[in-house]
């Protein structure tokens, strides 16, 4: 059974909730969430100023917790939805991870992984290959972090 849209929007929103608590403690607001089965198994929201941890991205966190949650650090028949496209480190991390999906929302044409400043989704040195969808709500994705970075100004 595939995915539809609605779904990839309904978890999208989930993880835009998840931006919104990083946002309240002054972190960069990005939220992920790990869907498996049609079901939550981990969140994450950006921490590394709170963390005092430079890995404490959104999408690390979650796949720490998903890791967790499966007994495993492979976590295949996965997708991880993240409300930005992530950087060359969560890109790292989501290749070794076996993530089977990946969704974000907002593009990050200068310092994206996935396909802008690298295109890491398709490197021929990784020995994994990550499906990936990016715009998925990408309107209030963007909305999010320009108003944070505008406030801040």
């Amino acid at each position: 059974m595939g995915v539809s849209d609605a779904d990839d929007a309904a978890w999208m929103r989930h993880a835009l909730r998840l931006a919104e608590r990083a946002e309240a403690l002054g972190e960069v607001p990005v939220g992920a969430v790990v869907v498996k089965n049609d079901r939550c198994i981990a969140e994450g929201w950006n921490s590394p100023i709170v963390a005092h941890d430079p890995t404490a991205h959104a999408e690390i966190v979650a796949l720490r917790e998903a890791g967790r949650a499966v007994g495993n650090y492979r976590l295949v028949d996965t997708t991880l939805y993240v409300t930005l496209e992530p950087c060359v480190m969560c890109m790292g991390a989501i290749s070794h991870a076996r993530i089977k999906r990946l969704v974000f929302g907002a593009f990050d044409p200068k310092r994206g992984a996935v396909c802008h400043a690298l295109s890491l989704s398709d490197a021929s040195f990784l020995n994994h290959r990550v499906e990936w969808q990016g715009g998925v709500l990408e309107a209030e994705c963007s909305e999010l972090l320009k108003s944070f970075f505008k406030a801040r100004r």
